[in-house]
């Protein structure tokens, strides 16, 4: 068994991956800026991606570190971003780690990314400047209670009575539940067959961002709400009209909504022979989603 590190401990993945890392017997260390009211599992330690000089003693010891940390809410993104990878894995290395494993997002290598994805790629190769085998896991959009993207949509479709949607709607994304997105992260860490690759990882069902919208509903209010498709430049399609409905920062709105017009999907199922299992339904993370909500109120 390894001693991870887990950055972004107390986030969206981070949280979740500390217990089951745990439960599969590995050492865990939860990277914290506030390590003093951390209350998850695991050992709270103080670091910073974005000071380098906290990073050596948070790596000190470990094996294998996760890397879950983004900028989507600040505009200078890109340049945080890369800049915190390159200090990472410069500290890994100093540090002896002996794999670094980071959730990046799918989207072809073919056509021209959005900003929030061509810094998810700068992101993985900078991780391995030093050395340090790195082990990519690229996901689309991940369902589960506290998701930035599944806050949007719930509440999207609990607010609006009809579903105002761009043109972009009909691009193909895969989503993951955060289920599945923990059992692959877990499955990966401290595994050689899996350094220095690149793995994507999706959920059973490629569907287009309305038939997203469309299922979400149908399990919401169990019935499809219309779809209404509009031009691109609606007012509809600004992300202040985001935040206005869902509450979401309208930085952050504005980063993912960039992003849609990118095909996210799974093309090669490698990740399923070094972790096998089914992964859920689109149906089956909403439910799930939608009963963690209901128990942490």
């Amino acid at each position: 068994m390894s001693t991870v590190l887990v950055t972004g401990a107390t986030g969206f993945v981070g949280a979740r991956l500390v217990p089951e890392l745990l439960e599969r017997g590995h050492t865990v260390k939860a990277m914290t800026r506030h390590p003093d009211t951390y209350g998850g599992e695991g050992k709270a330690v103080y670091g910073d991606v974005h000071d380098p000089g906290t990073l050596a003693d948070a790596l000190d010891g470990v094996d294998v570190a996760v890397y879950l940390v983004h900028s989507l809410d600040d505009d200078d993104f890109e340049r945080k971003d890369a800049a915190a990878a390159r200090a990472f894995g410069a500290a890994a290395g100093a540090s002896g780690v002996q794999q670094i494993v980071y959730l990046g997002g799918l989207g072809s290598e073919h056509e021209e990314l959005s900003a929030h994805l061509r810094s998810r790629r700068e992101v993985e190769r900078l991780l391995g400047e030093s050395g340090v085998p790195v082990t990519v896991l690229r996901a689309a959009i991940v369902v589960g209670s506290g998701g930035i993207s599944w806050e949007m949509t719930r509440k999207l479709v609990k607010n609006l009575p009809a579903m105002v949607v761009p043109r972009w709607a009909s691009t193909r994304t895969q989503p993951i539940a955060i289920a599945d997105v923990v059992r692959y992260l877990a499955g990966v860490v401290g595994l050689t067959e899996a350094h220095d690759r690149v793995f994507e990882i999706g959920g059973a069902d490629q569907l287009t961002y309305a038939e997203m919208l469309a299922q979400a509903g149908a399990v919401m209010h169990g019935r499809r709400l219309p779809i209404i498709h509009v031009p691109l430049g609606t007012p509809f399609l600004s992300q202040y009209w985001i935040k206005l409905v869902t509450g979401v920062d309208a930085t952050t709105a504005a980063n993912l909504i960039e992003s849609m017009g990118n095909e996210v999907v799974v093309t090669d199922p490698a990740i399923r022979d070094l972790v096998p299992g089914e992964p859920l339904t689109y149906g089956e993370a909403v439910e799930a989603a939608l009963a963690e909500d209901r128990q942490v109120g």
